[in-house]
């Protein structure tokens, strides 16, 4: 197990209810999420893409290696957060990289969550069914 030491940036990722914890130190390009390995954990492509984004933008995929927790929400929201978290490490890891990540939108928390359910409706839009008779 590795110690705290040797991991370079830490971040804290948030997306709907989602929370993740990233570290990041030197390495070859793993990515571990909750003791898993990312493609494994996050079942559909196009969100171990969207995780790893900020790496690929940098071009530093293969440079460094991510160890990730994940909890609450789903596997779409733990993806966002992972990748905020990704994107917090390496601004903690080396400040020069904040233009590039703003740039590339990576630094920003994307703060759509569900809308709450209203008295008198089904939903939170959707009211119930009209009958005039």
């Amino acid at each position: 197990m590795s110690t705290k030491s040797e991991y370079l940036g830490y971040g804290t990722g948030k997306r709907k209810s989602a929370i993740a914890r990233v570290w990041i130190k030197k390495g070859d390009g793993n990515i571990h999420i909750n003791d898993r390995e990312f493609q494994s954990y996050l079942c559909r492509p196009t969100l171990g893409i969207l995780a790893k984004r900020p790496l690929t933008d940098l071009g530093v995929s293969d440079t460094y290696d991510i160890k990730a927790t994940a909890k609450g929400g789903g596997v779409a929201g733990q993806a966002g957060a992972v990748k905020l978290g990704i994107a917090r490490a390496l601004l903690n890891m080396d400040e020069g990289l904040r233009t590039s990540l703003r740039s590339g939108g990576h630094l920003t928390r994307d703060a759509r969550v569900k809308e709450r359910k209203k008295y008198g409706h089904k939903k939170a839009r959707r009211g119930f069914q009209f009958c005039k008779r």
